[in-house]
């Protein structure tokens, strides 16, 4: 809000919207005019593609809240994982292309709805196309906090022009291994990129911090989806995260992850399962170990704070 009063929303939109002429818009560095609609790895062009815009009961309590998230979902993804358990959005991009005007409205709705955040999903490709919807939105009256939903492969240009705007960063660091992330991630510098990036997210606003209400409203929420036989790389992440980001840093270790995608007994044998109830429990246990202590375990976020 107090950069839209100084104008310096309005200028920061303008200013990302000349990184589309030469894209460096994510770690790829394509280097292609998507101000004329050329596409690349995203396969976006001048607009965003939006699969779909709702109230979401399935994100972290403290996000979720009583009234729902207020997701927008991107289309397409800068990541490439073979274990997309989303391809059909993030890899064949069902969707609509919007408008900025349109993508404003959407936040506003999802307002209106009660949604107590807007919540962007896979933004990294599309930060200049936020960045313009939103002075619309503002004049429009969005008031709720913004929240910048990432697999971390983001460039530090795009979070730096988001410094002052996203109130809640919520990354999912999945490896820390080069060599694995360049055969599942396709990005091997993803390790490097992803440390730097959530860096740079935890200097811009800190630990997560809430209401009275147990609601998430200014901090880094970071994610870690547990991955069959990794152990030394959920070892290194929190480590990380301990050492160099903060001990308070709270985090949601996800055990969902199931074979999707590209992934079969033919191709990428060794991911080709389902994760055991016992690799979550050691992954937690591993945080701990390293000093971490905050964590969602879907009870209050609030109620977990207080306790620790």
């Amino acid at each position: 809000m107090k950069l839209f009063r100084s104008g310096e929303l309005y200028r920061r939109s303008r200013e990302a919207l000349k990184h589309l002429e030469n894209c460096k818009v994510c770690p790829h560095n394509c280097e292609i005019n998507r101000l004329k609609d050329e596409k690349a790895l995203c396969k976006t062009g001048r607009h965003a593609t939006v699969s779909s815009a709702f109230p979401h009961f399935g994100e972290e309590d403290c996000l979720k809240g009583t009234k729902g998230s207020g997701t927008i979902f991107f289309s397409m993804c800068n990541l490439k994982c073979v274990f997309c358990q989303n391809s059909n959005i993030s890899q064949e991009g069902e969707g609509v292309e919007v408008e900025p005007e349109q993508l404003a409205l959407m936040m506003i709705d999802l307002q209106k709805r009660g949604c107590h955040n807007i919540n962007f999903v896979t933004p990294e490709h599309v930060v200049p196309q936020i960045l313009e919807a939103l002075p619309l939105a503002v004049q429009l009256g969005l008031s709720i906090p913004l929240v910048y939903n990432t697999g971390a492969y983001d460039s530090m240009d795009s979070i730096r022009l988001m410094d002052g705007v996203v109130d809640i960063y919520m990354p999912d660091f999945k490896y820390w291994n080069a060599d694995l992330s360049k055969k599942f991630l396709i990005a091997k510098n993803y390790p490097d990129t992803a440390r730097q990036a959530i860096k740079e997210m935890h200097r811009q606003v800190g630990d997560l911090a809430f209401n009275e209400n147990g609601l998430a409203m200014r901090g880094v929420l970071m994610r870690h989806l547990v991955m069959p036989d990794a152990a030394k790389d959920a070892r290194n992440i929190m480590r990380y995260l301990a050492e160099e980001i903060s001990p308070h840093t709270l985090i949601n270790i996800m055990p969902q992850y199931h074979p999707a995608w590209k992934v079969s007994a033919n191709k990428y044998p060794e991911i080709n399962r389902h994760t055991t109830p016992e690799e979550v429990e050691e992954t937690m246990k591993i945080a701990r170990q390293e000093g971490l202590y905050r964590f969602d375990t879907r009870k209050s976020l609030f109620k977990v704070f207080l306790e620790n």
